[in-house]
């Protein structure tokens, strides 16, 4: 029996590079280079990586320069969506190679077993997220192209709340209405992979799984009080917890994402002598593939 054809993608999510301006070294560079390196040394290797925006803080040419530098040690193909703390002009100038649909990044990714659809929702000057008529018209058309292909869609905002108030996407935004307007009743849609919370959350919105990827930058912090703007209160909002990454790997059948971070962990255990015995008893119990 032939084995389904898998695929892995890596996804790294708000980089945030140039928070520190004219710092080469600057923290967010740190973290995300450890990230980097951890993924271009991983084996089974992603088959590619996709950057969910908020790839610079400051929406500036130097700092995209930067950027293109630090992916340049991946030795796999590198996608990128853009997120509300981008600039498309400064970035299009640096990445001149940029696949831009009538003045938005918003591209396709011929990935077999998978088609990945990247959209755009920025709005430069807002921090939340936007989909306007025209990316949504060229976003059926690109459905409507190849409407049994399993399909992923990128962005950079999710379109769910997600418990943080300062943070939640208002479900009543019309930009959510009119995204899952192209997606309502798609059977071939396997999943949405997000980043903006800056940490790992999960969903069911409109009949699918969405994912939002940890950021390499440091993270929001969990609370899920309602928050009052005019009474701070003293809360944690931003927390400085080891950069992560996500792993998207398409099986076949299902979108499976793991979350990781690149740090320095205690291993308590390794596939040695010891626990052979332990490996062999569980795959055993696996039905054999005629």
């Amino acid at each position: 029996m032939m084995q389904p054809r898998t695929l892995l993608i890596a996804q790294v999510t708000d980089i945030h590079l140039g928070f520190e301006p004219d710092c080469p070294g600057e923290f967010n560079r740190q973290r995300l280079d450890r990230v980097l390196e951890e993924l271009a040394c991983l084996q089974p290797r992603p088959d590619l990586l996709i950057a969910t925006g908020d790839l610079i803080d400051r929406g500036d040419r130097e700092s995209y320069e930067r950027l293109r530098e630090a992916f340049s040690v991946i030795p796999f193909p590198v996608h990128y969506a853009l997120g509300n703390h981008d600039a498309r002009a400064p970035f299009a100038q640096v990445f001149p190679e940029a696949a831009f649909a009538e003045g938005f990044l918003q591209y396709v990714i011929d990935a077999p077993p998978l088609r990945i659809i990247v959209l755009d929702t920025l709005e430069e000057g807002r921090h939340g997220g936007a989909f306007c008529e025209a990316r949504a018209a060229w976003l059926r058309a690109r459905l409507e192209e190849a409407p049994d292909a399993l399909t992923l869609i990128v962005l950079h905002h999710p379109p769910m709340e997600v418990g943080i108030a300062w943070m939640n996407t208002d479900p009543a935004e019309p930009w959510v209405e009119r995204l899952a307007a192209c997606l309502r009743g798609r059977g071939n849609i396997v999943g949405l992979i997000c980043g903006h919370i800056h940490r790992a959350i999960t969903a069911a919105w409109e009949g699918t799984l969405v994912a939002t990827c940890p950021s390499t930058a440091p993270q929001v912090a969990l609370d899920l009080r309602p928050i009052d703007p005019d009474q701070p209160d003293g809360r944690d909002l931003i927390v400085a917890d080891p950069p992560g990454y996500a792993l998207h790997w398409f099986n076949g059948r299902e979108l499976i994402t793991h979350w990781d971070k690149a740090e320095d962990r205690q291993v308590l255990a390794r596939f040695d002598a010891r626990l052979q015995n332990m490996v062999r008893e569980m795959l055993a119990e696996r039905p054999v593939a005629p």
